[in-house]
Formats: C-alpha cells, structure tokens, sequence
C-alpha cells in the first residue's frame, strides 16, 4: 500500500508540473532549467518540429545510464516511470495548450509565477514521495545522496546554464535587436526557476521538519507510555529539580514530525489538562525514525612508517 501510495502522489506531482510548464510557462517562449528547458530550447530551435517531450524523455534515458550505481535500483525504477509520465503528461499538455494559440494568462509576469509555484510544488511532492520526474532532478538526487546540499540550491546551479542558452535561439534581426527580445525572457526564465527551486525546498523542508517537546506532569509515566504506544514516539525521561519548590520533577522530551504535534497534545490533554508543555520547531532530526545523516568524512592521510622512522 505505501508504494501505491507513493506512485499516487508521484503522478499527482508530476500532473502539477506538466501543467505549470504547458499552460503558463511554455506559450509565453520562456526557457527554464532542466530539461524541460533543454526540450524548450530544441522545440524553438526546430520550430516546433521535435516537441519538448521527445527531447525531454531521451535526456532522461541518458542521464540515468549514469546515475544508476549512484542512486540505486529503486530511485531509477521510479524515475523511468517519472520521466515516462511526465513526458506523456507534457506531450499532452503542449498540443493543447500550444494549439489554442495564446497564452491562458496574457500577462506574462503572472503567468511565469503561476507556473513556477505549481512546476515548484509538484517536484517538491515527486521528491518527498522518493520519485524523480527525471532531468536536473536526477543530478539533484546524486549530490543529495552525497551530502547535505539543498536540492533546490543544486538545481539552481544547474539550470541556470540552459536558462543562458536561450540567447542563442534563432532570431531575424540585429544582434541589438536580439539582445532586447530575448534578455527580458532570460530574466523571466530566471525568476521561474528560483520560484521552482524556491517551492521545491519549502515542500521538502516542511516534510522533513521535526517538533520537539518537553513535558512537565506527576503523571509523566501515563504520558510516556501512551506517546510510546499511540504516537509510536520515544520518550527520554531526565531528572529535574523545581527552584522554586525544591522539589524533584520528571522531565520528558519527545521528537516527532509537525503533521505528529496534534497527536501529542491530544495524549498530554488527555491525561493531564495542568501539564506544563513547551513546542520547538526543529529543522531536522537525525537517527532512527527520523531523518540519516548525509555527510561526507574526510579521508585520512596515512603515514608512511619508513618516513616516520627517518623522522624519529
């Protein structure tokens, strides 16, 4: 049930994206990262003749040829079917929208945020349910693996380069010319992917993102054992000392995701209504249950013996 799951909220994130880039993004001529961006290049350069899907999905095929032993069996088995989806998602969505003729939203500056906020969304609910929709994304998941380097952050670095390379579409005209109708789509393409990167860190963050409590109660043993059994949460019990009373308190500190806080204070109200709690947000939590810790350590020289002996 939890991969059906999974593959629900994947296609549901990648139906957002195709839709943001199709309908907002796509008929307005501007150029974002990724290879969404590649297609969009190739679908202008052509003239249309080879759409962005095509482009898109061999890119995909290409990149995950490399990124196999990296990524794993399981991230490339979800990102062929990404990638298969989101180039059948935005084939469909470019003969339509493009076919209307204009844009839906005449207003570009609104229609590229619109787009970004939903491209943004979507990546971010394909990546928190452990998918890809391929491109970009796929070199984003291999510097994630390695370290802790945002995701967004590396797409940005990423597609800036494709965003760049809309310079060098055809055009009729003077260089002059060129440089004024396509630096202000540069500058849109720009802003749509931090937009994209920007929502795409805000979805993965408020996943991860962990609360802390503490908990003052006489009855912290009920507590502890109902936080264990319902919220399925450890406990840390400490030993505390009241100042003011002199008299010795149980302290307990309980880590759960911020979608679990509800259940907490259900558990705590529940057995003691004059229980003195504080709530701390926590950006991450890592260990068991929780979040692994994705830090490189550094290599150790070893010492040559003979060396050392020399040295001595």
């Amino acid at each position: 049930m939890t991969g059906m799951r999974d593959y629900l909220f994947i296609s549901l994130g990648l139906v957002l994206y195709a839709l943001g880039f199709t309908a907002f993004i796509l008929p307005h001529e501007i150029v974002i990262g990724g290879l969404s961006g590649v297609g969009t290049l190739v679908y202008f350069a052509t003239k249309g003749l080879v759409p962005v899907a095509v482009t898109q999905y061999a890119c995909n095929l290409l990149l995950l040829s490399f990124a196999y032993k990296i990524v794993g069996k399981t991230f490339v088995l979800r990102t062929i079917f990404g990638a298969t989806a989101i180039s059948l998602a935005i084939g469909l969505g470019e003969s339509i929208f493009m076919g209307l003729g204009h844009p839906i939203i005449a207003d570009i500056s609104m229609s590229a945020i619109l787009g970004g906020i939903l491209c943004g969304v979507g990546i971010g609910i394909v990546f928190v349910h452990n998918g890809s929709s391929g491109g970009t994304d796929i070199v984003a998941a291999m510097v994630s693996k390695l370290s802790n380097q945002s995701i967004g952050r590396t797409m940005i670095y990423t597609d800036m380069t494709i965003v760049m390379c809309s310079i060098f579409l055809p055009f009729e005209g003077t260089f002059q010319e060129r440089l004024d109708a396509r630096i202000p789509l540069i500058v849109y393409g720009l802003v749509v992917t931090f937009v994209i990167a920007y929502m795409t860190d805000m979805i993965i963050n408020t996943n991860r993102q962990a609360t802390q409590f503490i908990i003052f109660s006489h009855k912290w043993a009920e507590i502890a054992d109902r936080v264990n059994k319902e919220a399925k949460r450890g406990v840390t019990v400490l030993d505390g000392l009241g100042w003011y009373s002199k008299h010795e308190v149980k302290i307990l500190m309980v880590w759960c995701r911020k979608i679990e806080s509800v259940t907490i204070f259900r558990i705590v109200k529940s057995i003691d209504e004059e229980a003195f709690i504080t709530q701390a947000n926590v950006n991450g939590v890592y260990g068991k249950g929780f979040d692994t810790m994705k830090v490189k350590l550094k290599k150790h020289k070893k010492e040559d013996p003979a060396k050392m002996v020399e040295e001595s």
